[in-house]
């Protein structure tokens, strides 16, 4: 009966803010609750309830999984940074080669190939120098861009 009766104390405490009555009825019994009966005399009683117990554990694995989310989100920031690199670097790459290949192109159809002298006069090359510097600038446009 005392095992009940405790049992009901510390029920009622944690289900509950409310205070806690205990009164004895006509036959003697003692009985707990949330809420006095009417006309009967109650008297209330103050229940300590025990403090929450703070479990280490659950706390040190809070903490590394916490730990492990900071982690994580540094890790995909760092991540899409250098994606973000990787992207701005190919894409500088590709108007390179594009103004590469239309160089290329532009070589293709001049009929010949001049370089300026001292005074700015156009002096053409030869045909040897013609095809010299064209395959050169192929191989190296082959060679940068892989084409």
């Amino acid at each position: 009966m005392k095992g009940l009766i405790i049992s009901i104390l510390f029920l009622s405490a944690s289900l509950s803010h409310a205070g806690t009555y205990r009164w004895v009825d006509e036959n003697g019994q003692t009985h707990f609750g949330d809420r006095p009966p009417q006309n009967v005399v109650t008297n209330e009683v103050r229940l300590k309830a025990a403090p929450p117990s703070v479990d280490a554990e659950a706390l040190a694995r809070k903490q590394r999984l916490n730990e492990f989310l900071q982690n994580s989100e540094k890790e995909r920031e760092a991540r899409s940074k250098v994606v973000a690199e990787q992207e701005a670097k190919a894409a500088k790459q590709k108007a390179y080669c594009e103004g590469l290949q239309a160089r290329l192109k532009y070589l293709a159809r001049v009929s010949g190939i001049y370089e300026l002298n001292k005074e700015g006069e156009r002096v053409f090359v030869t045909d040897e120098e013609n095809e010299r510097i064209r395959k050169e600038f192929k191989a190296r446009v082959r060679k940068e861009c892989g084409v």
